[in-house]
């Protein structure tokens, strides 16, 4: 990178329901267009070209996304203005600013050198929040919190997904993209029923993987929820995953239960090494493409 080049890191988080995913598309409320156009503002500029951790489908929310963008060191050493705030923090502060209320830039950092967003990233983490009971309704987390109309058995839920965990092909929990991989390595899934604390009585999944090919998440989900409801059994999702084909029992749940929670890193000595890595094995296990048709965003 050049030394007259910033690579910032951007911590950020949003409510996904009134955007079309993250990907900045012609004619579409998008979060890269938003973020890219706040800082457009911001710096009097054209608008950046930013590295995301993971591109969320429309409609699914983020609490852990992170971004890169990188600046030149004359805008990043302007950034304070007349202040003697950090760039980092003026950056946070005057962005709060400009851009619309679901979308909120937490944390801005000189990024380490090496670090890429996307390509340095060890996992996503997901979860997945479902109410299934009618007492537990409630009208203010209906945008982020799934109504099954049938209770289901976490106990099945959590037993049938363990099988699916490690590295494998998910074709059968994919949308099949031309030239895209399936294989991803699924570090870990379970369910829950917490009994305490904000999501007490839900049924909540946690999925963390190495990267997520385009609704793998939303099909897990789906899958579990047949066994939950007692239409399949415990060994169905394992079956399926084995026979590398989509089944429309499985079903594809709505987007507005998935939540990006977050991603992590190695550490700084380790980033470059990281990305390097993963670009040199793009097509065979980590990533997804990089290239989404028009009109679509996928999930990483």
């Amino acid at each position: 990178m050049p030394d007259d080049v910033v690579r910032v890191r951007l911590d950020l988080a949003y409510q996904g329901t009134h955007f079309a995913g993250w990907a900045r598309q012609p004619g579409l409320r998008t979060v890269e267009g938003a973020l890219a156009d706040g800082l457009a503002t911001l710096l009097r500029a054209d608008a950046p070209r930013l590295t995301v951790a993971g591109r969320t489908d429309s409609g699914v929310h983020a609490r852990g996304q992170v971004v890169h963008v990188d600046l030149t060191a004359e805008q990043w050493t302007a950034l304070p203005g007349r202040s003697d705030r950090a760039p980092g923090d003026a950056l946070v502060s005057r962005l709060g600013g400009v851009l619309p209320g679901d979308v909120v830039v937490q944390r801005a950092t000189r990024a380490p050198t090496g670090f890429d967003a996307r390509f340095s990233a060890l996992h996503r983490a997901y979860t997945y929040r479902v109410v299934d009971r009618h007492a537990l309704r409630d009208p203010l987390r209906r945008e982020w919190v799934l109504w099954n109309r049938r209770p289901v058995d976490v106990a099945a839920m959590d037993d049938a997904v363990r099988p699916l965990l490690g590295v494998r092909d998910f074709a059968a929990f994919c949308k099949p993209r031309p030239g895209a991989t399936t294989i991803r390595e699924l570090q870990a899934m379970s369910w829950t029923r917490p009994a305490s604390g904000p999501d007490a009585g839900l049924v909540v999944a946690h999925v963390r993987a190495d990267a997520f090919c385009h609704n793998m998440v939303r099909s897990l989900v789906g899958a579990s929820l047949a066994v939950g409801e007692g239409r399949r059994d415990v060994a169905w999702p394992a079956a399926l995953l084995a026979s590398r084909r989509r089944d429309g029992a499985a079903g594809v749940v709505p987007a507005h239960g998935l939540v990006l929670e977050e991603v992590t890193y190695p550490p700084d000595g380790d980033l470059a090494t990281r990305a390097e890595r993963v670009r040199a094995v793009r097509n065979e296990e980590d990533v997804c493409d990089d290239s989404p048709p028009s009109g679509t965003s996928v999930g990483c």
